[in-house]
């Protein structure tokens, strides 16, 4: 089955470029939605849950589908994984083609190096700081948040109750609770922080 998306992001703009063109291709269902790239798009995750093998979705442009490249890249990935061809009309990409799959193995080889020059620059970024003496990264100690559930976690395992418990009452992992006892010094017995 060949589906179309089409998308704005602002309630006033319209569809109907995107739309006569998806028809034109000769699209058998086309999904519409109002929604900004950086929100949820609910129709788009409707329509990633129908998709099958052999199935072809197409697009007006690019950035109708992905907010950014390594999105894009994540979502059409996904496709050739499952065998769903991806079609870009104005960008005349078409993975069913030879031609296609090299252009977009080259846009994946781009958002490849676009990571390792952020994650090289992040890097450098810190030993330049560290050889100043400052030191990078997440500050130590816990969030507002994580502080009071530490302090909830902290009263409870004094009452007598165990980290599975009070897992499940704060709604966090296990080794969560047990992380907050011992930033808070509290003595927990080895038996009940092994897992059960």
């Amino acid at each position: 089955m060949v589906f179309g998306y089409a998308r704005v992001s602002t309630a006033d703009q319209q569809l109907h470029l995107q739309t006569d063109a998806l028809q034109k291709y000769g699209c058998d269902t086309i999904v519409q939605e109002k929604a900004s790239s950086a929100k949820e798009r609910p129709a788009l995750k409707q329509l990633l849950t129908q998709l099958r093998t052999g199935d072809t979705i197409v697009v007006w442009k690019l950035d109708r589908l992905g907010r950014s490249l390594k999105d894009l890249v994540t979502l059409v990935t996904g496709f050739q994984e499952q065998r769903i061809h991806f079609v870009s009309l104005q960008d005349h990409l078409d993975t069913t083609t030879a031609q296609g799959r090299l252009m977009f193995n080259l846009f994946a080889s781009l958002a490849e190096f676009e990571r390792d020059i952020i994650r090289e620059r992040t890097n450098a970024g810190l030993t330049a700081a560290r050889a100043r003496g400052r030191q990078g990264g997440r500050p130590a100690g816990l969030s507002k948040e994580a502080l009071a559930k530490a302090e909830a976690a902290k009263t409870l395992y004094l009452q007598g109750r165990n980290g599975g418990e009070i897992a499940q009452l704060l709604n966090v992992g296990r080794a969560t609770i047990y992380r907050y006892l011992a930033h808070l010094g509290v003595a927990t017995s080895s038996t009940s922080a092994s897992p059960q």
